[in-house]
């Protein structure tokens, strides 16, 4: 049985997310080399713009991992909440500076304020539709279980 009320833990959360995001990097550094780059190649998953190792980017998570702790604790062990949260769908590349401004918000609550998508440049649609993807993504996963 699972206890429903267990705190929310980053522990096995991060310790797939360490795994994805270095997958994510080889694979960047495999687009950066055909581009014939020396540095790893990425595209914000909210300005669409190209990124290359260097940059101020981190990888994050589109829907965040308390979110979804909190969602799915009662029918979910940790380990599969991890696999929840680290779906590819789910892990993107963004500027170091948008990630700071989200901070703990949703998403969708984030966006909806028009300073956020003029200061960082956001493409409204193609955020949202990233966050459609990580929505279906997490939702692919969870029916898994």
């Amino acid at each position: 049985m699972l206890e429903q009320n267990r705190p929310y833990s980053r522990v096995e959360i991060d310790r797939v997310f360490d795994r994805v995001k270095a997958a994510m990097h080889v694979t960047a550094a495999v687009s950066g080399k055909s581009k014939g780059l020396s540095q790893a190649h990425y595209y914000d998953a909210y300005t669409g713009k190209e990124l290359l190792g260097g940059d101020a980017y981190d990888y994050e998570h589109i829907r965040s991992s308390e979110e979804i702790h909190t969602r799915y604790k009662s029918i979910l062990t940790d380990e599969q909440i991890a696999l929840v949260v680290n779906c590819v769908e789910n892990v993107a590349v963004t500027l170091t500076a948008i990630i700071k401004s989200k901070g703990k918000k949703k998403t969708e609550d984030w966006l909806r304020n028009n300073d956020n998508i003029v200061t960082h440049g956001i493409d409204l649609k193609l955020a949202l539709t990233n966050l459609k993807k990580a929505d279906d993504g997490i939702e692919r996963i969870v029916k898994w279980f």
